[in-house]
């Protein structure tokens, strides 16, 4: 087997991880507030409201791999569950469709454009909430534009 195709199935793997977790990860959202509800019973860390739009913009580890900037709106769908709509401006991807977790500060963004190329962003928000520094790992491997590709940047709520 290629690395290709292992780089690819890796990914698709952690993707399917993520996505099985996220689809059920986003808090509820109350009706009279429209805030993420609470979980005080439950003992768990309440989870930071990412809704809105955020941008940023992320730098491979690999020297010859372009910056490139991302803008994400969050929005909460028909059940409650947090969605990404992304646009950048990479080589690699287009706008991609994106599964939201939040997890106290932690966040988790994964999904895929329509040719099938897969990027999954994770990192924190900090204190303030407005800033999240993340890395990321891309793989364009399914239209053929480009490889596997990591690396790290920030997100800033706008």
């Amino acid at each position: 087997m290629t690395s290709r195709a292992l780089s690819s199935i890796l990914l698709l793997w952690l993707l399917l991880v993520a996505g099985r977790c996220s689809l059920f990860a986003s808090p509820p959202i109350d009706a009279g507030s429209g805030q993420p509800e609470a979980t005080a019973s439950s003992g768990q860390q309440a989870a930071t409201d990412v809704r809105g739009t955020w941008s940023g913009t992320f730098f491979s580890k690999d020297p010859k791999v372009p910056p490139f900037t991302m803008t994400i709106i969050i929005t909460p769908n028909s059940q409650g569950h947090l969605e990404g709509s992304s646009s950048l401006n990479s080589e690699c991807l287009k706008g991609a469709k994106l599964h939201v977790t939040v997890t106290g500060s932690t966040v988790v963004l994964a999904g895929s454009d329509e040719a099938g190329d897969n990027i999954t962003v994770r990192g924190t928000v900090d204190n303030t909430g407005t800033l999240l520094k993340a890395n990321y790992i891309l793989n364009g491997s399914a239209s053929g534009r480009c490889e596997t590709d990591d690396g790290a940047g920030s997100l800033s709520k706008q």
